[in-house]
């Protein structure tokens, strides 16, 4: 088929959440890079949003997915059955956690991770109130996105989720809005569609201590963060806060979609009884996909990526100098440029992409632009991707 139909296709029978897709004609990806029908490469700065970070076709995740499809795919997932694969991925997850982090529920997206949390948090505290940070993005399901602060995302869904309060983003004294009728807070280490705002150590810690003090939850959100991109496998590990419940997706899967969240036995017993099956999802903790994110984290653990990324930081912030770009802010390869304005960011990527890069913006700062490489790209491939940027830096600033 030709691909100009392939994009009539597209543009006819597949939803869409702009008014201007991209419409890259894309057949291919290997390593850093993506490939369109005309031969065409681009290097790959975001991961499809920070999950390939161990890069396109790794070939021990695409060995791990072969053999679990040679020997089952779905059969049930959540009832009585023992499936090897969910059950050493938990294992697996539980070794590199807190020992109060013992408990794993898979899901299929990092929403779905926010969703369960909530449930759970409620049950186990058997209270309603929920605090949030402004400009944090948790899905977009209903629930989850009951926890965004702005209006211009969720006016058109309400009502929302009641019983919401939000607190200042590294405000030590917003904190106080947790009290003894909250159920839990979430938070991100890193603000991600904030521009990659990392939270101090002391926020958290004083977070921490308040909810601690009132019987709620802390709820630390690592879809983003998990899995390495920070310096750490997790972001919370910078700090030494520790969560209640950990929410994971994205990276997770090595380029599955999957989601988890992981909280004590105890807490999560509350699901069985009163009501029983107190949280259901036909597919998470597929045996296919759980097989390709413990080969993901195989890899992780194998490898020297996650030991490399600050070194890899510290050559983009070295490389990426320039009057126009007003900060860098970010952990790892989680870094955001900041620009004048939206405008001029979004020629900046339009540029880019035509040059053969892929970047992006964010939801809450539509004037920075993101980079979240996969882990494993090289100096050499960070260099080439800082030369096309800032050559269209330049070009900008000519015309």
């Amino acid at each position: 088929m030709e691909s100009s139909n392939y994009r009539d296709i597209f543009l006819k029978h597949q939803a869409q959440t702009t008014q201007f897709p991209l419409q890259l004609d894309l057949v291919k990806a290997e390593g850093v890079y993506l490939y369109d029908r005309f031969g065409k490469s681009y290097l790959d700065m975001i991961s499809g949003i920070s999950v390939s970070s161990l890069g396109h076709g790794n070939e021990k995740v695409k060995e791990a997915i072969k053999k679990q499809v040679d020997e089952h795919m779905h059969m049930m997932v959540y009832g009585e059955y023992v499936l090897s694969k969910p059950a050493l991925l938990a294992q697996s997850l539980v070794e590199l956690l807190p020992q109060h982090l013992n408990c794993v529920y898979f899901v299929n997206s990092g929403a779905e991770a926010t969703e369960g949390a909530l449930k759970l948090a409620k049950r186990v505290t058997g209270r309603t109130k929920i605090v949030a940070c402004k400009q944090a993005y948790h899905g977009s399901t209903h629930a989850a996105m009951s926890l965004n602060s702005e209006t211009y995302y969720t006016q058109a869904y309400r009502p929302l989720l009641p019983d919401i309060y939000f607190a200042d983003h590294d405000v030590l004294d917003s904190v106080e809005v947790i009290d003894n009728q909250t159920a839990c807070f979430v938070v991100e280490v890193v603000a991600s569609e904030k521009g990659y705002i990392p939270l101090s150590s002391a926020f958290l810690k004083a977070a921490r201590k308040k909810c601690t003090d009132n019987g709620a939850l802390l709820i630390i959100d690592e879809i983003q963060t998990g899995m390495g991109r920070t310096g750490k496998m997790f972001a919370f590990e910078h700090s030494g806060v520790e969560p209640d419940i950990l929410l994971l997706g994205k990276a997770l899967g090595a380029g599955m979609p999957i989601g988890a969240f992981i909280s004590s036995y105890q807490n999560m017993q509350v699901f069985t009884d009163n009501p029983i099956l107190g949280h259901i999802t036909t597919f998470g903790g597929h045996p296919v996909i759980a097989a390709a994110a413990l080969a993901g984290i195989n890899e992780l653990k194998s490898n020297s990526w996650i030991n490399d990324v600050h070194v890899k930081e510290h050559l983009i912030r070295k490389l990426l100098t320039h009057p126009a770009i007003k900060s860098i802010q970010g952990p790892g390869l989680m870094l955001s440029l900041e620009f004048d304005s939206f405008d001029y960011n979004k020629k900046l990527i339009d540029y880019c992409i035509e040059d053969g890069l892929i970047t992006d913006w964010f939801l809450f700062s539509t004037n920075r632009l993101r980079l979240a490489p996969p882990l494993i790209i090289t100096e050499k491939e960070i260099e080439q991707a800082c030369e096309i940027i800032l050559n269209n830096i330049k070009k900008i600033t000519r015309n």
